[in-house]
């Protein structure tokens, strides 16, 4: 796999059932880094020290860096125009090329969209038309997929499965409902999360929640109760998906946004919160 056009958009450390350290993983990226023909290219954060060391072990290949912010030096920055950043201008070398105007969250959302518009451009896309397919681009399954809004309550679908993620997506939201009550249900089910290398971590991810619901699935290799010592919001813990999703159903209430993170099918849960809901309300009817 020789890739002509290479984007490597966030390297920390994961799999650690796989992987020693963030090295090891680093080095495995420098073996794609290395593939990449002289006359190809790699598109990188500006900001990214991980991948930065992964260049500084060789690089033959032209490089592009892509910023979400105009202070940062890059080939292509973004500006954002709302809270959400669900709105922004896109800059290539210091020209303003278009506004990205879409339904996606989150900080990490523009980064996804900068080194997209990047690698489209080095096989011939001009970024004005790049912009324009974006602002039609309406997502992917599982991340931050609104299943239902019921009786005012939205519930969404989210496959982060570790710190980083889980806080971009909770920042992304925030920043769209501003003062709306965010409640987060996360199962902690990745190798990495359940051998408990990011603990430390997951309490402060949660920040940008109101209210979060910890759920220990069995076998899990730690116990979640620092977590919830830890926590900077309203956290508790579940051991119980029938008692969480009755529980859900009693609390939540009109303007209310459910995300439930998970890279596994967590029970069904979502759909069960979903009937659960649609049948309280049916009753109130």
């Amino acid at each position: 796999y020789r890739p002509y056009t290479a984007i490597l958009n966030n390297l920390e450390f994961d799999h650690a059932d796989i992987f020693d350290d963030l090295a090891a993983i680093q080095r495995q990226f420098h073996h794609l880094v290395r593939t990449v023909p002289a006359i190809g290219r790699i598109v990188v954060p500006a900001a990214e020290p991980a991948l930065d060391a992964v260049l500084k072990m060789g690089c033959w290949s032209e490089v592009e860096k892509v910023s979400s912010h105009r202070d940062q030096l890059a080939d292509w920055q973004a500006e954002a125009q709302s809270d959400d950043f669900s709105i922004f201008d896109v800059f290539y070398r210091g020209v303003l090329q278009g506004r990205v105007t879409w339904s996606h969250t989150g900080a990490h959302n523009i980064s996804n969209a900068l080194v997209t518009l990047a690698a489209a451009h080095h096989i011939g896309v001009q970024p004005k038309d790049g912009i324009t397919a974006l602002c039609q681009f309406r997502g992917v399954k599982r991340r931050m997929e609104l299943l239902a809004t019921v009786a005012g309550i939205a519930v969404y679908d989210d496959f982060a499965h570790h710190p980083t993620a889980i806080a971009t997506t909770l920042e992304g939201l925030r920043g769209r409902v501003n003062s709306g009550r965010i409640v987060a249900l996360i199962e902690p089910r990745s190798n990495t999360m359940r051998m408990g290398v990011y603990k430390d971590r997951l309490a402060p991810a949660t920040a940008c929640a109101d209210e979060v619901i910890w759920y220990q699935p069995p076998g899990l290799d730690w116990s979640l109760d620092s977590v919830i010592a830890d926590s900077h919001v309203p956290a508790r813990l579940s051991t119980d998906l029938d008692s969480s999703v009755r529980e859900l159903v009693t609390s939540l209430k009109e303007g209310d946004h459910l995300v439930i993170m998970s890279n596994g099918g967590f029970g069904g849960v979502h759909q069960r919160v979903i009937k659960a809901l649609r049948a309280r309300w049916e009753q109130a009817e």
